[in-house]
């Protein structure tokens, strides 16, 4: 049975089915047979911010908002590492796959729609950032850092955050001539969003222009306000109102733009 193909010159909404999950499958069993060297990193990091920033610069810095400054960073460095994990597993990971190891092509010859290839790789780049920050957040639990019994929102939080970065990650990786182009993103795009969305420092001592700005353009902000609240307890319901349906908007919009320009990327 031919399978039918959408044009892929005009943006649509993508049709996916239940195959989505045999390609998250795939990337899941690849990722379990190196579990353990991409387990470390995730665990040493955390613990390597932590006593350097919060213990040695922590020292320095009396408290912010009323508590400690390794407090403070804490919920950022779960964060941080919801934005890393899927924004790069959806950029170098994918684009190699896409590209050096043909495993598009190869699926793609298979009932698998172009569509379903990368809403599988959307949503597996969604569970790598969720995998990522549970790992964090159980280092930063046992560093006793956690005070809010909303915690476990945090998973939550990590796969529509997750989604949102790996759809804005695929949105570049549509467009990419060779892999080194991902210098441009990581350095105009995930180094000011790592500084400047809230996570090292409060956002009030920022000019006014330059707090309008991050609450607009940085969504990693958002997602370190809501995750602050959700570990510390003390959730800010501005942050909450602005951030909520920034992020479930911005996932609805790159979700479906990331899908329509791999696509016509792939689809000749």
């Amino acid at each position: 049975m031919k399978k039918a193909i959408s044009s892929p010159t005009k943006f649509s909404l993508p049709r996916l089915t239940y195959r989505v999950w045999t390609v998250w499958r795939r990337d899941f069993d690849v990722f379990m047979k190196t579990v353990q060297v991409n387990f470390l990193p995730s665990v040493l990091e955390p613990i390597l911010y932590l006593v350097a920033l919060g213990f040695g610069l922590g020292t320095l810095v009396t408290t912010i908002n009323g508590a400690p400054y390794i407090s403070f960073i804490a919920p950022a460095l779960i964060a941080i590492s919801v934005m890393t994990g899927s924004f790069f597993e959806c950029t170098y990971a994918s684009f190699v796959r896409m590209y050096y190891q043909k495993t598009f092509d190869a699926i793609i010859a298979t009932p698998v729609s172009v569509e379903e290839v990368i809403g599988g790789e959307l949503l597996w780049g969604a569970t790598r950032a969720t995998i990522n920050s549970t790992i964090v957040l159980a280092v930063v639990a046992a560093f006793g850092l956690v005070s809010s019994p909303l915690f476990p929102l945090i998973v939550l939080l990590s796969f529509v955050g997750g989604l949102m970065f790996a759809s804005i990650a695929m949105c570049f990786t549509a467009i990419a001539p060779n892999i080194d182009f991902f210098n441009y993103p990581s350095f105009l795009l995930i180094t000011p969003m790592f500084l400047l969305s809230g996570t090292f420092f409060p956002l009030s001592q920022l000019p006014q222009a330059a707090q309008v700005a991050a609450l607009a353009f940085l969504p990693l902000t958002h997602v370190t306000n809501i995750a602050r609240g959700l570990v510390m307890g003390v959730m800010n319901a501005d942050y909450l109102l602005i951030g909520i349906p920034w992020i479930g908007l911005a996932t609805i919009v790159f979700f479906i733009l990331s899908i329509n320009l791999m696509k016509k990327r792939l689809v000749k």
